[in-house]
């Protein structure tokens, strides 16, 4: 099945989401038996389920004027992306200076292939992180996946 350009719906999702005190963090298209959207949300604070809700029932046309499917049925679902979103944005990385973070990297850092640390800084090209034993510079390029560190004590 054949879907709009994402920037189109992500635009749409956008001002929407913005009069509601809300941003749109991505996007998602999955294809298969029971095609869906999902648009994922966030505000500071958290997101509720009646920000969901809120949502959902705001997009709801307009998305069905954009037509992101070309007549196809698909599911549309709202959500928040969840405590332990991985950072794609700069606004995530820098929010998150200072914190300790969760690290996947695709080749060894220090003997690792992840680490828990404090993200010292961020600069759009590195991240210098702090593991309690030494702090070192990682290119994002070498980073798999990074997120909040989420303590379960």
């Amino acid at each position: 099945m054949k879907i709009k350009d994402k920037s189109l719906i992500v635009s749409l999702a956008e001002k929407i989401a913005s009069p509601l005190g809300l941003s749109v963090y991505d996007v998602e298209f999955k294809q298969g038996k029971n095609p869906s959207l999902t648009v994922f949300i966030d505000k500071d604070g958290g997101v509720s389920l009646d920000d969901c809700e809120t949502f959902h029932n705001a997009i709801d046309a307009p998305l069905d004027e954009l037509d992101p499917t070309y007549g196809f049925p698909y599911v549309l679902n709202v959500s928040s992306p969840g405590a332990d979103r991985p950072f794609k944005t700069e606004k995530d990385y820098l929010s998150h200076v200072g914190k300790k973070v969760e690290v996947k990297f695709y080749s060894a850092v220090k003997g690792k292939k992840s680490s828990d640390a404090v993200l010292v800084s961020y600069d759009g090209e590195n991240v210098v992180l702090d593991d309690g034993k030494e702090t070192f510079s990682v290119s994002l390029k070498n980073i798999v996946r990074m997120n909040e560190f989420i303590d379960f004590n």
